[in-house]
C-alpha cells in the first residue's frame, strides 16, 4: 500500500494572532435522550428483535484481512500460561466459565472486544495459539451468544469484536469441530445484524466508529455483503464527520481516543485490501489528517504527553500505529479546533492545552486542565502532566484515578483549591471553562503564547491568562500567570492560589534558601533553573502514571500566593543552566 504524505494536502501554517476558541455549553445527554436510549436496550431481548437476528449463516468468510498491528507480548505470554490479563488484573482461563465469572467493567470490555487475539497472535503461532483461542471462544459462545445484553453486545465492543475475529479467523476457525464452528460464524452473522440497527445508536466519537467499522467489516467478509457494505461506509462517514475536527484532532480531545481512532480505520482498511477494493476516499483523507494531529502530543522522547486521562502511550506503540495508519507526516504544531499548540526550538518541546475540555457528551473521563503544559529537554521530560486517570492499574484506588482528572494533577494554575472545570460526582464534566481566547506570535527570537480562559470567571470572579515566550534555541522558557478580575466582582477577601509544575521522574531538585528558585537535575545531566517572582515556592510530592498505567513518585514545583480583588501576577522562568 502506498504511504500517503498529508503535507501534501494539509499546511500546518502558523495563524498568528488573536483567536476565540469555545467548546462549552453541551451539558450532556438530556433525559429523554437517556431513556430513548435506554428503551433501545430493553428492546434487545424482545421477540421481535431475536427475528431480526435470525437469517442464512454463512459457511466462510469472503476473505481474512491481516492485522496491521502488533499486540502486547506480555499480555500474549500471560495467556500462553493460561491467564487474561489486563491492567494488573487476572483471569484463569482453566475451567472459565463466563456465565458466573465477575469482571470489572475495564476486564469486561477487554474480553468481550476480543482485542486479546492480537497479543495471542503476536506471540503463539496458529497451533500454539487456536486451542487457547478456542476455549475462550466456547466460554464465550456459551455465556453470551444467545442473549443480547450489555456489555457482551454493546454496539462499540461488538464492532471491535468483529474487526478482531475477522483478523483473527485462523485462531477461532482452525478447530475440525463443524459445530463449533458453525456457532462462531452464526454469532457473527448476528452480531452483524444487531449492528446493522444499533451502530448509530452508541455514543458519539470512538464507540460510534468502531460500531461501524464493524458494519463494514462484516459487509466486506460476509457473502452478499455489498448492502451492508455501502450503509457501513455511509454509516461511518457520518461518525467520522461528527467526531473528528477538520484539523484532524478528535472531538474528545483525547489522544487515547485519537489512537484508537486510527488504529480502527487502519484495521477495516485490511478488509478492503483482502478483498482486493479500495476503500472509500475519506478513510485515507481522515487518517492524512488525524495522524499530524496525534503526533503534535508528542514529545522529545517520541512518546505522548499525558491528556484528557490517558497515560503517555510509549514511543514503540505509538510508531506502531502511525505504521499501521501508512501516513508519513510531521507533528501539527497548531490545532485550530483539536486545541493543542506545540512550540519547538532546538531540542525543547512544549505542548499546551488552549481549549476547553471537550463537550460534556464526548468527555469519558474528561479532565480539567486548561492551560496546562509538558515540556520536554531531548529525550527527558522536564515538566508533566500526572495522566493516567483512564488507564492506571486496578490496584490503584478509584479516588485516586479520579483526582488524576482535576486542575490540581496538571501543571497549570489552580485557584481557590477548586477545578477549572467541575467535575461531577458521577464523573461527569460540569460548568467552567467555556471560552479560550488565544494569541500565538512567532518571530526569529522567539515563539509566544498568550491564552486566557474563563473557568474561574463565574465562581471567584477572576479570568486566568497565561503568557509562555520560548527562546528560538529552546534553552529559556519564559512564563507569566495573571489573574485579572472579571465576570462579577470579586470578593473583598484574598483568594489563595497555586501555581504548579508537576516533575518528570527521576528530575532531582534543590530549591534555594530564599525561596523563588530551584534547580533542577534531569537523569540525563542537564541542569535547568527555575526562579519566580510574586508568589512563595515549594516543593511537594506528585505522581506520574507511566505508559503501564503505573503510578511512579515524583516531586512537584508549588507556587503560591493569594490574589487580592485586584489580582494577582506571577512571572517565572526556566532556563537551562548546562
Amino acid at each position: 500500500m502506498a504511504d500517503r504524505d498529508p503535507r501534501e494536502t494539509i499546511a500546518d501554517t502558523i495563524e498568528q494572532g488573536k483567536r476565540l476558541v469555545r467548546l462549552g455549553g453541551d451539558k450532556g445527554l438530556s433525559l429523554a435522550e437517556r431513556l430513548s436510549a435506554r428503551l433501545a436496550r430493553l428492546t434487545w431481548r424482545t421477540p421481535l428483535h431475536g427475528l431480526r437476528l435470525a437469517g442464512k449463516q454463512p459457511l466462510k468468510l469472503v476473505a481474512v484481512p491481516d492485522d496491521p498491528m502488533l499486540g502486547d507480548v506480555t499480555r500474549g505470554q500471560a495467556l500462553l500460561a493460561g491467564r487474561l490479563e489486563f491492567h494488573g488484573e487476572s483471569l484463569a482461563l482453566e475451567g472459565l466459565d463466563l456465565a458466573k465469572a465477575k469482571l470489572s467493567p475495564r476486564l469486561a470490555e477487554h474480553l468481550h472486544g476480543f482485542a486479546w487475539l492480537r497479543d495471542l497472535s503476536t506471540v503463539a503461532t496458529r497451533a500454539q495459539g487456536a486451542p487457547i483461542a478456542e476455549v475462550v471462544m466456547q466460554a464465550w459462545l456459551d455465556a453470551f451468544a444467545d442473549t443480547v445484553s450489555e456489555p457482551a453486545w454493546a454496539p462499540d465492543l461488538l464492532g471491535r469484536r468483529l474487526l478482531f475475529w475477522a483478523a483473527h479467523a485462523p485462531l477461532i476457525l482452525s478447530s475440525a469441530d463443524l459445530a463449533y464452528r458453525a456457532r462462531v460464524l452464526t454469532a457473527l452473522a448476528r452480531g452483524a445484524r444487531h449492528l446493522d440497527r444499533t451502530a448509530d445508536k452508541a455514543a458519539p466519537g470512538v464507540a460510534r466508529i468502531a460500531a461501524w467499522c464493524g458494519v463494514t467489516m462484516a459487509g466486506l467478509l460476509i457473502a452478499g455483503g455489498e448492502p451492508r457494505q455501502k450503509g457501513g461506509e455511509a454509516g461511518l462517514q457520518r461518525a467520522l464527520a461528527a467526531a473528528i475536527y477538520p484539523d484532524g484532532g478528535c472531538a474528545q480531545r483525547a489522544p487515547l481516543a485519537q489512537a484508537e481512532i486510527i488504529a480502527l480505520l487502519a484495521m477495516l482498511r485490511e478488509g478492503y485490501a483482502a478483498r482486493r477494493l479500495d476503500p472509500p476516499a475519506f478513510i485515507g483523507e481522515t487518517l492524512g489528517a488525524m495522524v499530524p494531529a496525534l503526533l503534535g502530543l508528542t514529545m522529545g522522547d517520541g512518546a505522548l504527553s499525558s491528556w484528557q486521562g490517558a497515560a503517555p502511550m510509549s514511543a514503540e506503540a505509538l510508531a506502531a500505529v502511525v505504521e499501521a495508519s501508512g501516513v508519513r507526516a510531521r507533528p501539527l504544531k497548531q490545532a485550530r479546533d483539536w486545541g493543542y499548540q506545540r512550540l519547538a526550538a532546538g531540542q525543547t518541546v512544549l505542548v499546551i492545552d488552549a481549549a476547553p475540555p471537550p463537550v460534556a457528551r464526548l468527555a469519558q473521563g474528561g479532565c480539567a486542565s486548561t492551560l496546562a503544559f509538558e515540556l520536554s529537554d531531548g529525550a527527558q521530560r522536564l515538566i508533566v502532566n500526572c495522566g493516567g486517570a483512564r488507564q492506571v492499574i486496578a490496584k490503584v484506588p478509584p479516588a485516586l484515578a479520579e483526582g488524576l482528572r482535576t486542575t490540581a494533577a496538571h501543571s497549570t494554575l489552580v485557584l481557590g483549591d477548586s477545578n477549572s472545570t467541575a467535575i461531577h460526582a458521577d464523573g461527569t464534566l460540569g460548568k467552567g471553562v467555556s471560552e479560550v481566547e488565544l494569541s500565538r506570535q512567532e518571530s526569529e527570537q522567539a515563539s509566544r503564547i498568550e491564552a486566557s480562559h474563563d473557568g474561574y470567571a463565574r465562581r471567584f470572579g477572576f479570568r486566568h491568562r497565561r503568557q509562555l515566550l520560548l527562546a528560538s534555541d529552546g534553552k529559556e522558557l519564559r512564563g507569566e500567570d495573571m489573574l485579572l478580575p472579571a465576570g462579577r466582582r470579586p470578593k473583598a477577601a484574598a483568594t489563595s492560589f497555586a501555581l504548579r509544575f508537576h516533575l518528570a521522574p527521576r528530575v532531582e531538585v534543590s530549591p534555594t534558601s530564599d525561596g523563588l528558585a530551584a534547580l533542577l537535575r534531569l537523569p540525563g545531566g542537564a541542569l535547568w533553573q527555575f526562579r519566580c517572582r510574586g508568589a512563595t515556592l515549594g516543593v511537594e510530592d506528585s505522581l506520574w502514571i507511566d505508559p503501564e498505567g503505573r503510578p511512579i513518585a515524583t516531586q512537584q514545583l508549588v507556587v503560591s500566593g493569594a490574589a487580592p480583588a485586584g489580582g494577582a501576577s506571577v512571572s517565572w522562568v526556566l532556563k537551562r543552566a548546562r
